[in-house]
């Protein structure tokens, strides 16, 4: 199978987040009074947006606060430090500029839209990502697929020409509801936590992202 579009998670997809991710929680909590929480800890809270990995952290913290008013919190310590220890996965940035050359290249995350854009800028890779699309949008949040439709649409690339790249069950279950094929990043740091049926729901599976590169056109 050859694809023409590409839809790439972020977080644990193409970039490895979890030190930056983990101390904005933590700073959060220690706003809170709140003892820090394990980098690991944090790390299985995320996928499903900030405001989901806050309420997590507040209750694994024994927190009695209201997610929605910790959650700026949780925003204003990330957005200083989006890339203090964020890096690109080995081989993105020429994994994406190989697939770029012949496909659209589309990010579809949970992460508020300001972040993406600034870490994707950031990180240098902008250049050869065609459209990303941020949790707070008004098109929601994955697994819902409204957000990935709309990536597809802007591409201008069928659907079944799309494959959607990411570390997480969200992903597989995101594609699963636009009804393209998904693929799963086993390097990812959410994939040890992808149950059975998730995995099996997948097309592929890779163990490092160049492979993605015999699925180009």
């Amino acid at each position: 199978m050859i694809y023409r579009h590409f839809v790439f998670d972020l977080d644990g997809t193409l970039i490895d987040s979890r030190q930056d991710l983990a101390d904005a929680a933590n700073a959060m909590l220690a706003t809170y009074g709140a003892s820090p929480l394990l980098v690991a800890d944090v790390v299985a809270m995320v996928g499903e947006g900030a405001r989901m990995l806050v309420a997590r952290a507040l209750a694994r913290a024994h927190v009695a606060a209201d997610p929605d008013e910790a959650l700026p919190r949780f925003l204003d310590a990330y957005n200083e430090h989006l890339t203090s220890t964020t890096t690109l996965y080995p081989g993105v940035a020429a994994t994406l500029a190989c697939l770029h050359q012949g496909a659209r290249v589309s990010v579809l995350t949970n992460k508020p839209q300001r972040p993406t854009d600034a870490i994707l800028s950031a990180l240098g890779i902008t250049s050869v990502v065609d459209a990303a699309i941020g949790g707070d949008t008004s098109h929601g949040r994955k697994p819902e697929p409204a957000a990935l439709h709309a990536l597809i649409d802007q591409s201008g690339v069928p659907a079944a020409e799309t494959l959607m790249v990411g570390d997480s069950w969200v992903d597989v279950a995101t594609a699963t509801a636009a009804g393209i094929d998904a693929c799963l990043a086993a390097y990812g740091f959410g994939y040890p936590a992808v149950d059975a049926a998730h995995r099996h729901q997948a097309r592929w599976t890779i163990a490092t992202v160049d492979e993605l590169t015999r699925l180009g056109s």
